[in-house]
């Protein structure tokens, strides 16, 4: 995903591919088997103290998938709980999320909630989407609100759905195939450095994109870490990417890798982020699978994101969609959490 409010004409530099090439990095798909020598007890649960297992080695210029596990070429960082959403409630009943994308500039409280132009904070266009991102408060073009609730909540597990525009409301929704649901902690929790992670099932179907990612906190782009990322029309394809731009040419850049769950759709599974300062690894299940040095740009705090979209024109295995795409979708999330690396 990418930073709609930020992008501008310098494009996203999104169009990853199973082979993904960037920066001279070359990865194909791996199969993903979890390890129990990384494994944590209790996968279901966030406790409030966690130990993952991070590389050792001197770190290049690229981006690297972490080999089998070697006891000697890893370490253990400690880290302490910050943030946890477990999804006992509605997630819009308490503040900590926001359904709408801020940016860099703040908009009259309002404008967020309807009227001509409000699509803006409600879609990333340029990736090609099809979805237009509700809430109960929002009204499309006008400003009476629609009612319309992406977000159900049953037995701890936040379901975030995408269904077809009902067409007497096509219009103003702003003529979007679908509604669906995005959430983002932007100014309510952001960090430096720690654990990110989502416990997830992964949908598929054409034209189904779900994400979640991070971005800088004061708006700026990039920076973006994608945790984890679905190509609907790939089963059990997950992908995880690092983007950073180039000083020197202001050239956006990536690196990253898509790695096999094959039963991702199905049962949940961990997807995480560890961000130190020098080096960033991506985790499936508590178990490192990839690593880059932390690229430049990387200073602000990052807040996390969490959305379903529908249609893509730049990540390959998406697609558009179709008479072939569900007509409803769910992304099913157990909790979202956040660490601190404990000092020492």
């Amino acid at each position: 995903m990418s930073d709609l409010s930020s992008r501008n004409n310098s494009g996203t530099e999104r169009s990853t591919l199973c082979a993904l090439v960037s920066v001279g990095c070359v990865s194909v798909g791996c199969l993903f088997a979890a390890s129990p020598a990384f494994a944590q007890a209790d996968l279901a649960g966030a406790t409030a103290k966690l130990t993952l297992q991070v590389a050792t080695a001197i770190l290049g210029e690229k981006c690297r998938r972490v080999e089998a596990p070697n006891p000697v070429s890893f370490a253990a960082v400690a880290l302490h709980r910050t943030f946890h959403d477990d999804f006992d409630a509605h997630p819009l009943a308490d503040g900590r999320w926001a359904s709408y994308y801020a940016g860099g500039a703040a908009w009259p409280e309002a404008r967020y909630w309807g009227g001509e132009g409000s699509d803006f904070r409600r879609k990333t266009s340029y990736n090609g989407e099809q979805q237009i991102y509700v809430d109960p408060r929002y009204g499309g073009r006008e400003t009476k609100p629609l009612g319309l609730d992406p977000f159900k909540v049953s037995d701890g597990i936040l379901s975030i759905t995408a269904s077809r525009t009902p067409p007497a409301l096509k219009a103003v929704l702003f003529n979007n195939e679908y509604v669906s649901g995005i959430l983002t902690t932007q100014s309510r929790f952001s960090q430096k450095y720690g654990y990110f992670e989502i416990r997830a099932k992964v949908p598929v179907g054409t034209g189904v994109w779900p994400a979640f990612w991070m971005l800088a906190d004061d708006g700026g782009w990039p920076p973006e870490v994608d945790i984890m990322e679905g190509r609907g029309q790939r089963p059990g394809d997950i992908v995880m990417t690092t983007h950073w731009r180039r000083p020197e040419t202001q050239r956006v850049e990536r690196c990253g890798f898509d790695f096999v769950v094959p039963d991702a759709a199905t049962t949940f599974h961990d997807y995480g982020v560890l961000w130190q300062p020098d080096r960033i690894t991506y985790f499936i299940d508590r178990q490192p699978v990839s690593e880059i040095k932390v690229p430049v740009g990387f200073h602000e705090p990052m807040y996390m994101i969490v959305n379903l979209a529908m249609g893509s024109k730049t990540l390959e295995g998406v697609g558009f969609v179709d008479g072939e795409s569900p007509n409803i979708v769910a992304f099913e999330i157990d909790r979202v959490s956040a660490y601190q690396i404990d000092e020492r």
